[in-house]
C-alpha cells in the first residue's frame, strides 16, 4: 500500500481511504460531499458554518406559501395578471429557497440544496420588484398623467428593463458559482452576482427617487389632478396602498444592500455564515415587503380601477387620427369603405 501525504492534512492511504483532519473518508464521499455525515466528515465540509434553524425556516416557508395562495386568489379575482406573474415568480422562488434551507438542516453537507437555496433566494426579489414597478404607472394615471415628469409607460418599461438585466446577471452569476468547484470560477460567479445585486440596488434607489419626485409633483399641482379618479384617491385603501408600495420597495432595497455586503465577503465571509443577520435582513425584509402587497392588494386598493388605470405603449390609430399624426386614407372601393 502506497501512502501519499499531500499536505494540508490530506493523507491518501491508497486503499480507497483518505485521512483528513482525523477523519477516514472514502473516495466516494471525498468526491461527493453530499454523502457526508458528522461522523464521517469534518465540519469544514459544511456548506455554511451553522445549522439552519428548522423552526425559523419552516415558518418562513409556511408564510410565503400562504401569501402565494392569497396572491393567486386576488390576482385571478381582480385580473391583475402582470402583478400576479411577478409575485408568483418571486414567492415560488422564496418557497423553494426556504425548502432548501429546511433540507440543509437535515444535511448541511448537501451542495445541491445549498445551490438551490443560494440561487432561489438571490433572484426572487427581482420578480417581486417587477410587480412593484408595474404599480407606479397606474398610480400616475390615477393622479394625473399631466403632472408626471415622464409618461407612465416610460417608468414601467425602463425599470422592467433594469430588472431583467439585474435578474440575468444574478441568475448567470449564481449558476456559475453554484456549478463550479474551482475557487477562481466560483469567485467569478460571485462577482457577477454582486454586479447584478448592485445594479438592483441602484435601480431600486432610482425608483424610490422617482416615486418621491412624483409625490412632490402631486403636492404642488393639486389643481391638475385627474378629476375622474378623485373619489378613488380619497379612499383610505388607496392611500394606504401607495404608502405600502413605497415601504415594500424600501424593505427590498435594505435586503439587497445586505446581500451585496454578504456576497462581497464571499461564501466563507462573516455575514454569509451568520444565521441571525440572514433571517432578519433577508427573510424578514422580504416578508415585510410582500405582506402589505397582499393585505393591500392592488386589486383591492384600486377598487375595480386597476384595468382602467392601464396605459397604452403605443397610441391608438383613432387618437393619432384625431391629433393629425396619421393621414386618413379615403376608401376607394365599397369594400374599403366598410373597413372604416
Amino acid at each position: 500500500m502506497t501512502v501519499n501525504d499531500y499536505g494540508n492534512g490530506i493523507i491518501d492511504y491508497g486503499n480507497g481511504i483518505i485521512n483528513y483532519k482525523g477523519f477516514n473518508i472514502t473516495y466516494a464521499v471525498w468526491e461527493n460531499p453530499d454523502l457526508c455525515t458528522f461522523s464521517t466528515c469534518p465540519r469544514s465540509f459544511q456548506q455554511i458554518d451553522y445549522i439552519p434553524s428548522l423552526a425559523g425556516n419552516a415558518l418562513y416557508l409556511a408564510l410565503f406559501a400562504l401569501i402565494l395562495v392569497a396572491q393567486i386568489f386576488f390576482g385571478i379575482r381582480y385580473r391583475t395578471w402582470g402583478f400576479l406573474g411577478g409575485m408568483v415568480g418571486g414567492l415560488a422562488l422564496e418557497i423553494l429557497g426556504y425548502l432548501s434551507r429546511v433540507e440543509l438542516h437535515d444535511n448541511i453537507f448537501s451542495s445541491t440544496w445549498f445551490k438551490v437555496y443560494l440561487v432561489g433566494l438571490t433572484i426572487a426579489p427581482a420578480f417581486l420588484s417587477a410587480s412593484i414597478y408595474l404599480c407606479l404607472s397606474r398610480i400616475i394615471v390615477i393622479y394625473g398623467r399631466t403632472i408626471s415628469r415622464f409618461r407612465p409607460a416610460v417608468y414601467t418599461i425602463t425599470f422592467i428593463c433594469f430588472d431583467i438585466f439585474s435578474l440575468v446577471l444574478q441568475a448567470a452569476g449564481g449558476a456559475i458559482a453554484a456549478s463550479s468547484d474551482e475557487d477562481d470560477t466560483q469567485q467569478t460567479g460571485v462577482n457577477i452576482m454582486i454586479a447584478g445585486l448592485a445594479f438592483q440596488v441602484v435601480s431600486l434607489f432610482l425608483f424610490m427617487t422617482m416615486c418621491a419626485d412624483f409625490a412632490f409633483a402631486v403636492s404642488r399641482h393639486k389643481s391638475g389632478l385627474e378629476p375622474a379618479h378623485a373619489a378613488l384617491r380619497s379612499t383610505t385603501k388607496f392611500k394606504a396602498f401607495v404608502v405600502a408600495l413605497f415601504a415594500s420597495t424600501l424593505f427590498i432595497f435594505i435586503r439587497s444592500c445586505y446581500r451585496v455586503a454578504e456576497l462581497k465577503e464571499g461564501f466563507n465571509g462573516k455575514l454569509a455564515n451568520q444565521q441571525v443577520s440572514f433571517m432578519i435582513l433577508e427573510g424578514m425584509m422580504i416578508l415585510l415587503a410582500v405582506i402589505p402587497l397582499t393585505i393591500l392588494h392592488p386589486g383591492v386598493a384600486f377598487q375595480g380601477s386597476w384595468r382602467q388605470a392601464n396605459f397604452k405603449i403605443r397610441a391608438s390609430r383613432d387618437k393619432l387620427l384625431a391629433n393629425g399624426a396619421v393621414e386618413k386614407q379615403e376608401p376607394t372601393t365599397a369594400g374599403d369603405s366598410e373597413r372604416y
